[in-house]
């Protein structure tokens, strides 16, 4: 089985940073994208950033500029550095990621439980 915690949630006042970290534990044998997702209450769930192994990024258009997704493929951890944050970036996030378990399996996608992040005005 494969884990996946989020951590560095908060509230925050508009204009704050927060830095989220995701930790993936278990039974890793690979990891190819990570990557971070939210979503606000009443919405979907949607892309915020990605990251591969090879360290090539991804962003929303919401986030671009503002966001920056890093990983540690020694720890298995990524990472979201949120600056200039904005009343809307309030959202649950959560951290995803595609795994192989084993030489012989495919890349499954698993997900953490979520991490609030309030941003006032």
């Amino acid at each position: 089985q494969v884990q996946l915690v989020e951590s560095g949630g908060g509230l925050v006042q508009a204009g704050g940073s927060l830095r989220l970290s995701c930790a993936a534990s278990g039974s890793i044998f690979s990891i190819n994208v990570m990557g971070w997702y939210r979503q606000a209450p009443g919405k979907q769930r949607e892309l915020v950033a990605t990251i591969t192994s090879s360290i090539n990024t991804n962003y929303a258009d919401s986030v671009k500029g503002r966001f920056t997704i890093s990983r540690d493929n020694a720890k298995n951890t990524v990472y979201l550095q949120m600056n200039s944050l904005k009343p809307e970036d309030t959202a649950v996030y959560y951290c995803a990621a595609e795994v192989k378990t084993g030489w012989f399996t495919k890349y499954e996608n698993y997900w953490g439980k979520g991490t609030q992040v309030t941003v006032s005005s």
